[in-house]
């Protein structure tokens, strides 16, 4: 996201000369002569806000103020001729970002404006999760990689169409996040995702659970209880693990997929269901069948439509975005600011195996949040050795992923991006066409 400066200055010499400064420096700019004018102003652009303090109208301190009111998280630089300690502490207790004191050097004023902005967009990125999140709860798929690509192209495809799914992938690659983005973008979405992993539950408790049972069906049945099958009504259905459901219930399981009916313990009476169901395995379950460990019909029946979910190590270039996805999630939570992910850290998370998938790089996420140890016991683990990549293949990958988290700092400005790189900017052009990265990507 390209973000704006404000600059609420009377003086029409400060006003050009700050518009010199920060222009050539690569930001946009808007000057104002009084505090009214830069109050109407702010939005969703607008990275900081620079105000002097005394001015005609409004003076600063009460744009401050209102600037606060209108966006609490929009750092304001205060500006004056006359400082003094007592203004500089009264301006940083009711909420400025920075005080500065004429004349000031530009370098000053552009270090100080960096720094605003990195915060900035630090914020709009946490609310832009934030919201991404509110729309789409868990479901959101991370990733740039082909396979993510393919992965989302088949989901989209599927999702608005009532086929039965089978999610297969390793365990922490994201296969329930699947199931939510099918149930998410399908026209039953404002009805249940029903969740049942097969793995943990106990297997005398079932039939019980899945069918729902009547009033003294068995021992301890003293209430009638609706089984996941039929709460799952017009939603979605996800057994989780679904080659640990045992053999004696697949039989059933398939007469439901088949009739779209369920018959509780106890009852002679069918109940219709209308549903979408969503598999998960880890293992290949025509394997399993040939083996006698899983249906051959219900495996059939399943696999209509089969969604691959590629486990980290092959999409290693989403590594760096997931992570920094799942840092400003975690510092959100915990009410942190997060901190930078720097080439140490992306080298330490691109050169690692994660067979733990996108789980595990969760955890390693909320690690670095909390500060707890240094960054090699964060990331911690043996490093790859299975897919190894040639040296030139690792050089080139970990350059694209310190220039990809670059850009996401500085919201694709090229600018800014290449001076933190320190390279020549035709050099900088050079490796977006290597890597096949664009700048407005990350805006």
């Amino acid at each position: 996201m390209s973000l704006s400066i404000l600059l609420a200055d009377d003086d029409r010499k400060i006003r050009e000369s700050g518009r010199q400064t920060l222009q050539l420096a690569g930001h946009t700019v808007h000057c104002l002569e009084n505090g009214e004018q830069a109050l109407t102003m702010i939005g969703r652009d607008c990275g900081v806000l620079i105000t002097d303090i005394r001015m005609p109208g409004i003076d600063g301190f009460t744009v401050l103020e209102r600037a606060l009111l209108i966006d609490p998280d929009l750092p304001v630089i205060m500006v004056t001729g006359h400082g003094d300690v007592s203004m500089a502490v009264r301006a940083i207790h009711a909420g400025a970002y920075d005080f500065l004191e004429k004349p000031f050097p530009a370098e000053i004023l552009l270090d100080t404006v960096r720094r605003a902005l990195e915060r900035r967009r630090l914020v709009m990125e946490n609310r832009l999760l934030k919201k991404e999140l509110d729309t789409a709860g868990e479901s959101a798929i991370i990733g740039r990689t082909p396979a993510i690509e393919r992965m989302r192209t088949i989901i989209a495809a599927v999702a608005k169409t009532d086929t039965d799914v089978l999610v297969m992938g390793e365990t922490g690659t994201g296969k329930e996040l699947v199931a939510r983005a099918l149930h998410h973008q399908s026209s039953r979405r404002q009805h249940k995702f029903v969740a049942l992993n097969c793995g943990a539950m106990p297997e005398d408790i079932f039939e019980s659970e899945l069918f729902g049972h009547e009033v003294g069906s068995f021992t301890g049945a003293s209430k009638r209880r609706i089984g996941r099958i039929e709460f799952a009504h017009k939603g979605t259905l996800f057994f989780d693990e679904i080659e640990s459901m045992p053999l004696s219930l697949q039989v059933k399981i398939l007469r439901v997929l088949q009739e779209r009916v369920v018959e509780p313990l106890g009852s002679n009476d069918v109940v219709p269901v209308n549903l979408r169901v969503v598999a998960a395995t880890k293992i290949s379950l025509k394997g399993a069948s040939g083996e006698g460990r899983f249906r051959e019909d219900l495996y059939y029946r399943l696999n209509v439509v089969m969604i691959h979910v590629p486990p980290l190590r092959e999409r290693r270039e989403d590594v760096p975005l997931l992570f920094q996805h799942f840092v400003v999630k975690a510092a959100t939570r915990y009410g942190r600011e997060a901190p930078k992910v720097t080439p140490h850290v992306l080298h330490r998370l691109t050169s690692y195996s994660w067979p733990g998938n996108v789980r595990e790089l969760k955890n390693a996420a909320d690690r670095f949040v909390l500060g707890l140890g240094d960054e090699l016991e964060i990331l911690g683990g043996e490093p790859v050795r299975d897919g190894r990549l040639t040296l030139a293949e690792q050089v080139d990958f970990f350059e694209k992923s310190v220039i990809e988290n670059e850009l996401a700092l500085h919201g694709g400005n090229v600018k800014a991006t290449v001076e933190a790189l320190g390279i020549p900017r035709k050099t900088f052009y050079d490796k977006l066409r290597r890597f096949n990265l664009s700048a407005d990507d990350f805006r």
